[in-house]
């Protein structure tokens, strides 16, 4: 796995695997249920991936949205391609919603709504809270991406 999949803590952060993509939870949460979608490959482009990658991240990108559909209920789905200081091809991708929602104690307001994601505010989680986001977006997820 590239570097910043690694500096997104994969394998432990794993959601869903594909051949060409890997979804992660995000370790900040500015909204619950963000994610990180990254392609495998060391490419720093996004136009550099090669066409199975693209062909791909059809699949992924349904099956993605319709866990947090399931899982959060958002009204809109973001995805951030800022590549700044991870730069290989990957996404933020930040269910928007109004107000707050809440898993098993955790609770995150989308502070941005309705204009740009707060990142920010997000809120960070502690390694237990995360190991339960993991395991209950994986409950969502379609058995192919893993």
């Amino acid at each position: 796995m590239n570097a910043t999949i690694q500096k997104f803590g994969y394998p432990a952060s794993l959601v869903a695997e594909y051949m060409h993509w890997v979804v992660l939870l995000r370790p900040s949460q500015p909204t619950l249920g963000s994610l990180i979608l990254a392609a495998k490959s060391d490419a720093t482009a996004f136009p550099n991936l090669k066409a199975p990658a693209f062909a791909e991240l059809a699949t992924v990108t349904a099956h993605l949205e319709g866990v947090l559909k399931q899982a959060v209920a958002p009204a809109k789905i973001n995805y951030l391609m800022l590549m700044m200081v991870d730069p290989h091809v990957h996404f933020h991708v930040i269910p928007r919603y109004e107000g707050g929602r809440g898993f098993s104690g955790i609770e995150v307001a989308d502070a941005g709504w309705p204009g740009v994601p707060a990142l920010g505010e997000a809120r960070s989680l502690s390694p237990d809270e995360a190991t339960k986001l993991i395991g209950w977006l994986r409950g969502w997820w379609p058995s192919g991406g893993r």
